[in-house]
């Protein structure tokens, strides 16, 4: 057994041994520790649902690489091994922890998120936005802070690096200007809200249901199903109309009558539509007139008013209104126009002399000619 006192980089073959052994066996308690409390969050009994799935779901996210090199470096304690490979060793165990911290902080602030959004976004869907954002710009915060943190145990002078990252700033400024704008245009979203998600937007031929506010790009859903993307700052540089916001829809419509409706008829329409309208609960009339003397047809325009800014309902009520309009005309026997062209024809009698003394004068006029 002479082998197990032989050496190896400064270290007995049995310490190494001991070492590993150490490890493995660190390696397998955490392991088995983490089933044991995903079996116990399951069934919380000391947490709120809400912080037992948050944990779980944390603890799903801490990778096998992680524990193992956690191990491996408690391991090490019982090494004898040089300053340099001791603090080499250290300095890559925190590297691989802060990245497992920020693996820890994304899921944590997509779980947050994801969270406010399904208790909010019917009663509060601006703040949903605003949380949403404060998300992105939480996850660059703390993947800044962790890339520092990191920086400085590799050695890094983080004061030298930061003052020149000011002078450079200026460069990557001009470089990026274009992301810049959608980024400040982002904001803007943000904080002024003309649209919040889940709300009908028009922006010029384009026209859907917000989805998604990103830093960059703002995504809608169009009304035939794809997504329309559009970058945050053209977006505010065009005309953005929010149907979401539309306490009361106000339509107009016109109809035409004949011209051989009689008198009586003509001035009982405007108060037959008057009536049909506000039999419904959710219209309201605002006016009813006869509007004009067309081409063809007498006119009467209404406007009216619809409780509410759901376009289905809407059409539901108009076509209501149409078919009862349709209906009462039929039995009042007063008929739609339609485009029509009339061509009068004036017969004039001449009497046959005439006719052959008015036929002589052509023929004399054309043998002089």
């Amino acid at each position: 057994m002479d082998w197990l006192d032989s050496a190896y980089f400064g270290n007995a073959v049995n310490i190494w041994l001991l070492t590993a052994l150490i490890i493995l066996s660190l390696y397998l308690v955490l392991e088995i520790g983490r089933k044991t409390l995903l079996k116990h969050l399951s069934k919380p009994r000391f947490l709120s649902e809400r912080a037992a799935v948050l944990a779980a779901d944390l603890i799903r996210n801490t990778r096998t690489i992680s524990i193992i090199i956690f191990a491996a470096y408690i391991g090490s304690f019982n090494l004898d091994l040089p300053a340099k490979a001791a603090n080499l060793a250290k300095t890559a165990t925190i590297l691989v922890l802060l990245l497992q911290a920020a693996f820890w902080g994304n899921r944590a602030i997509t779980f947050w998120v994801s969270e406010y959004q399904k208790r909010k976004m019917r009663e509060d869907a601006a703040g949903v936005t605003t949380i949403t954002a404060l998300s992105y710009a939480g996850r660059v915060v703390m993947w800044i802070i962790l890339v520092l943190i990191a920086l400085d145990n590799m050695g890094v002078n983080i004061t030298a690096m930061i003052a020149g990252l000011g002078i450079g700033g200026i460069a990557v400024a001009l470089a990026v200007q274009n992301v810049l704008k959608d980024l400040f245009a982002s904001l803007s979203i943000i904080l002024d809200k003309p649209f919040v998600y889940g709300d009908f937007i028009i922006v010029g031929d384009y026209m859907g249901s917000v989805e998604h506010i990103g830093l960059k790009t703002t995504r809608i859903k169009s009304l035939s199903g794809e997504q329309i993307v559009f970058s945050n700052s053209d977006l505010l540089e065009s005309r953005i109309r929010n149907y979401q916001r539309l306490q009361e829809r106000r339509a107009v419509f016109t109809i035409g009558v004949t011209y051989q409706t009689p008198y009586e008829k003509i001035k009982m329409i405007p108060e037959l539509i008057r009536e049909i309208i506000e039999k419904r609960e959710k219209a309201r009339v605002e006016r009813v007139h006869f509007s004009g003397y067309g081409a063809s047809e007498l006119k009467f325009e209404a406007a009216w008013w619809i409780a509410g800014p759901d376009y289905k309902l809407y059409m539901d009520l108009q076509q209501e209104i149409f078919l009862d309009i349709f209906r009462r005309f039929e039995e009042e026997g007063i008929e739609f126009a339609y485009p029509t062209q009339t061509l009068f024809i004036e017969k004039i009698a001449m009497p046959e002399r005439d006719r052959k003394e008015e036929t002589e004068k052509l023929r004399s006029g054309k043998r002089a000619n």
